[in-house]
C-alpha cells in the first residue's frame, strides 16, 4: 500500500513537471502580447483547467491507460520506471527552454517499461475502433497530426484574421486584448479535458492492478488530483517555456495570440472527443509557427523551430530507453 503511495504520488509530480510544459501553452501568448499579467492569467487558466478535466469525459485516459497490459504485480514497478523516466524528460527540456510533449514521454515510457518487463507483445498497439483511436497507435497519430494542424489552424485562421481586420487593426487592438481572455481560457480547458486525463489514466490503472477499483473508471479525486497539479505547475515553473513560445519564436502581437490559442483549443477539443491524446506543445507551439509563417516569414526563428523539432522526435525513443533501463531498479524496490 505504501509504494502504492509512493507510485501515485510520482504521477502527481509528472503532472506537475507538465504543467511546467504543456499547462503553459495556454498563457504564453496573452502574457507574451501584454492582454494578461502572469497572475491573472495562471487563475484563469486553472479554473479552466479544472473545469475541462471534471466536465469532458474519459476518452484520453481511457487510450492512455490501455497502452500496456501488464501482469497486476509488474503494474506499479513498470508504471515507477515509466514516470521517473518522464519526470527526467521534463526537467531536462524545461531547463533548455525547449517546450517537449510530456504526454509522448509518459507514453514512450511505458511501451519502455512494459517491453523490458513482459515484452513487445504486452503493449497495446491499438488502432481506430468505433470512432476512437486506441494504444500506441493513437498515440502516434497524435504526434503526426499536432504539428500539421497547429501550423494549417494558424496560417489559415491568422489569414482571415487579417484580411477581416486589415482596415480596423489599430482600432481594435484593444478588444483583441480582452478577447485573448477568452480564447487563454478556451485553451485551458482543451488542455484540462486531454493532457490532465493522462495523468488520470495512470493511477486508475494503478487503483486497478492493486484491486481498489473493479473497473477502469476515474473517480473524482484523481480528476481533481491531476488538475490542481497542472495548475501548480504552470505557477511554480512555466515562465521558461511561456519565454520561449511568445518570444523566442516569433515576437507576437494580440492578433497572433488570439488567433493561436483559438485554433489550438479546436483542434485539441476535437481530438479529446475521439480520445487521441495530442500534444498541446506541439499544438501551440506549431499554431504559433503557422501564424509567424504567414504573416512575416523572415521573422520567424527557424533555428528554435528545429530545435524543438528535434527534441520532439526523440522524446518517445529516449523516454522508452530510459524507462527500460530503470525498470529493473524499480523491480527490486517493489
Amino acid at each position: 500500500m505504501l509504494f502504492l503511495v509512493v507510485v501515485i504520488a510520482l504521477a502527481l509530480v509528472f503532472d506537475l513537471t507538465n504543467g511546467f510544459h504543456d499547462a503553459a501553452n495556454a498563457v504564453a501568448a496573452p502574457v507574451a502580447t501584454r492582454a494578461m499579467r502572469p497572475g491573472p492569467a495562471v487563475l484563469v487558466v486553472g479554473c479552466a483547467q479544472i473545469a475541462g478535466a471534471l466536465l469532458v469525459g474519459t476518452a484520453v485516459a481511457d487510450t492512455v491507460g490501455g497502452v500496456v497490459a501488464l501482469p497486476r504485480h509488474l503494474v506499479v514497478a513498470s508504471v515507477g520506471a515509466a514516470l521517473t523516466s518522464a519526470i527526467l524528460w521534463n526537467l531536462v527540456t524545461w531547463w533548455w527552454a525547449l517546450p517537449s510533449s510530456s504526454s509522448h514521454a509518459l507514453v514512450g515510457g511505458l511501451v519502455g517499461a512494459c517491453a523490458m518487463t513482459s515484452g513487445v507483445a504486452a503493449v497495446h498497439w491499438g488502432g481506430w475502433h468505433d470512432g476512437r483511436v486506441s494504444g500506441v497507435f493513437g498515440v502516434l497519430l497524435g504526434l503526426a497530426i499536432s504539428p500539421v494542424a497547429g501550423v494549417l489552424a494558424g496560417g489559415v485562421f491568422g489569414r482571415l484574421a487579417r484580411t477581416g481586420l486589415r482596415r480596423a487593426r489599430r482600432r481594435v487592438e484593444g478588444a483583441l486584448r480582452v478577447g485573448e481572455w477568452g480564447t487563454a481560457a478556451a485553451l485551458g480547458f482543451a488542455h484540462g479535458t486531454n493532457d490532465a486525463q493522462k495523468t488520470m489514466g495512470v493511477v486508475t490503472l494503478l487503483l486497478v492492478a492493486e484491486g481498489h477499483l473493479a473497473e477502469f473508471r476515474v473517480p473524482v479525486w484523481v480528476k481533481f488530483a491531476a488538475a490542481l497539479s497542472l495548475v501548480l505547475g504552470t505557477a511554480v515553473g512555466g515562465g521558461r517555456i511561456v519565454r520561449t513560445l511568445g518570444r523566442g519564436i516569433y515576437r507576437m502581437r494580440p492578433l497572433d495570440g488570439l488567433v493561436s490559442q483559438g485554433g489550438s483549443a479546436g483542434v485539441i477539443l476535437a481530438a479529446a472527443s475521439v480520445g487521441a491524446p495530442v500534444s498541446t506543445t506541439h499544438l501551440v507551439t506549431a499554431s504559433v509557427v503557422g501564424v509567424g509563417a504567414e504573416h512575416r516569414r523572415h521573422r520567424v526563428r527557424w533555428a528554435v523551430v528545429q530545435e524543438m523539432a528535434s527534441a520532439w522526435l526523440v522524446t518517445m525513443p529516449v523516454t522508452a530507453v530510459v524507462a527500460a533501463g530503470l525498470t529493473p531498479v524499480w523491480g527490486l524496490l517493489a
